[in-house]
């Protein structure tokens, strides 16, 4: 009885610790990139939830650049009081570090886990004018015209840029790189037939496929997708090793007391799954996640080491 009251007396200060958590008079959403991508979105839907709950204002600031490290690196020396919060997809945790000779944030010291928001595995889409509707296909086309078929990306070091590098390995054979910035402009050459394909995030790319307007290729990832379930995945295709995808998390400043992570990562999770909230992020092809700051942090460390395997593969640097 004794343990079980210590227990419940333990849990009620925790409780009380985290509801007396201060929160800055205002909070910025801090998005490493342009307007009008994913990783602009989420925050966004999220941030008038968050205003309401805490009664105070939560806005959206934009500042992209170098792939996202602009942003990062001010999110990384902002004040540890909440005011802050970095949307941080896959390339600014757990890519940059591997393609940039230097980097003005370190990834594993200059934040601390809060959430990771959502998911969604990358797709090879290809222009209505490339004689291909299948991996297999798109591969054999690859080899048999080295360097005459063209793959778009968002720019050097994205999950794009690396999914293509992928591919190319994949081929053996030759791929002509693209490089845009952002996803919209590289989507909008493939749909002119002006480059041959891209391997952009599904909910980027899903609405064109199902219209008509691109071809689908593959998911580049090891099970179909529940909003895609007709795109068949590249390992299904013999291509196990094509698995790219990206997620989008959301970061502090490290040494961000405890309490005020707990308590904005109860609060994201609690927006996140709204059923509206849900709804229309699935029906962008992303998967809600919501999950705890440690375990999205064990996730981080995984996908880290896995994505610097295939980068040091690829051979992909950028100076």
């Amino acid at each position: 009885m004794r343990i079980v009251k210590l227990a419940m007396t333990a849990f009620f200060c925790l409780a009380s610790s985290v509801q007396a958590a201060e929160l800055p008079k205002q909070i910025s959403f801090i998005v490493p990139y342009a307007p009008g991508s994913t990783s602009d979105m989420i925050p966004r839907l999220v941030a008038p939830y968050l205003s309401q709950s805490f009664g105070i204002p939560v806005i959206v600031e934009n500042m992209a650049g170098a792939n996202g490290a602009i942003g990062a690196q001010r999110v990384a020396r902002a004040p540890a009081d909440g005011s802050q919060i970095l949307m941080a997809p896959t390339g600014v945790l757990s890519i940059n570090q591997f393609i940039y000779q230097k980097l003005s944030y370190d990834p594993e010291t200059s934040f601390a886990p809060l959430i990771n928001a959502a998911s969604t595995p990358n797709m090879i889409v290809v222009s209505k004018n490339v004689p291909a509707n299948n991996l297999p296909e798109l591969i054999k086309l690859i080899r048999e015209k080295p360097g005459t078929i063209s793959y778009g990306s968002a720019g050097l070091g994205s999950t794009s840029h690396l999914c293509g590098e992928m591919l190319k390995t994949a081929a053996k054979g030759d791929l002509l790189h693209v490089p845009f910035r952002g996803p919209a402009p590289a989507k909008q050459a493939v749909l002119a037939g002006d480059v041959s394909l891209i391997c952009d995030n599904l909910s980027n790319v899903i609405n064109d496929a199902r219209e008509g307007t691109l071809k689908a290729i593959a998911l580049t990832a090891q099970k179909r997708h529940p909003r895609a379930p007709e795109i068949p995945t590249s390992a299904e295709q013999g291509f196990p090793a094509l698995d790219a995808g990206i997620w989008y998390s959301f970061v502090v400043p490290a040494s961000t007391p405890r309490e005020i992570v707990d308590r904005l990562n109860g609060e994201i999770a609690k927006t996140l799954k709204i059923p509206e909230v849900e709804a229309r992020l699935g029906n962008l092809g992303l998967t809600v996640i919501a999950d705890k700051p440690e375990e999205f942090g064990k996730f981080m460390k995984a996908e880290t080491q896995r994505w610097k395997e295939a980068i040091e593969a690829a051979g992909v640097k950028i100076d």
